[in-house]
């Protein structure tokens, strides 16, 4: 939203007495005096007019959580405990969560309540790498690697996969690298070459890793670095 089209909708006084009260510097933006009517804003920036403040600043809430296996990637089921149940923090309401995961899948979730950020780190156009260590219930053929490296079609979609980077660790444990994410994505891909993913352990988003010290169930707030390299900013 523009500054003098918050202003307007809040004082009733049209977008010309807003332009008027913005070029007199009666108006403060996260407490700098702003003198431009077209200065972005959103329901994270405080903004006075005078000495009445039109919109307190909410609170802007980026985490990172390290999902147990049974954790729902949902914030609310009726039955089955879920990421936000993890959650201590008073605002934990406002969250949405930006990458989901199986319930039967561990690893980094990144929760948030800034739209504009969860999208950018989640669209597909963006192609946000997602790094997966999995275990699988049979060998795996080392000729999946260039199987993964071609991608897979998927009929009931009518997509093909991109291609997809599989580092064999030992004969049933690989480390993958996706740049996007489709529904149960690994587990499909692993059931094209024949064989089922046992464990699925989810390292990384983009520039977050799950850090060793963070243990399952546990969460942590992101530094103001990590939001900005998440977003490709850093």
């Amino acid at each position: 939203m523009k500054l003098d089209r918050l202003i307007a909708s809040h004082q009733t006084m049209g977008r010309q007495a807003a332009h008027h009260a913005i070029a007199a510097q009666r108006v403060r933006v996260d407490g700098v005096l702003v003198t431009d009517g077209h200065h972005p804003v959103d329901r994270f920036t405080r903004v006075e007019l005078d000495d009445t403040v039109l919109q307190p600043a909410e609170r802007a809430l980026y985490l990172m959580l390290h999902k147990p296996v049974g954790i729902l990637s949902a914030t609310k089921d009726d039955q089955h405990p879920t990421v936000l149940d993890l959650i201590d923090d008073p605002d934990k309401h406002t969250l949405h969560i930006a990458g989901r995961l199986d319930r039967s899948t561990s690893g980094l979730v990144l929760l948030t309540n800034d739209g504009r950020w969860s999208k950018r780190l989640m669209a597909a156009e963006e192609k946000v790498p997602k790094v997966y260590l999995v275990e699988t219930l049979d060998p795996i053929d080392p000729n999946a690697v260039e199987a993964f490296a071609h991608g897979f079609y998927f009929h009931t979609e009518d997509i093909t996969t991109l291609p997809a980077e599989l580092v064999l660790l030992d004969e049933r444990h690989a480390r993958l690298t996706l740049d996007e994410g489709r529904y149960h994505q690994v587990k499909r891909m692993f059931h094209r070459i024949s064989n089922r993913v046992v464990n699925l352990h989810r390292e990384s988003i983009g520039a977050l890793a799950l850090p060793a010290d963070l243990r399952p169930g546990a969460w942590r707030s992101l530094t103001p670095q990590e939001v900005l390299a998440a977003a490709g900013d850093g």
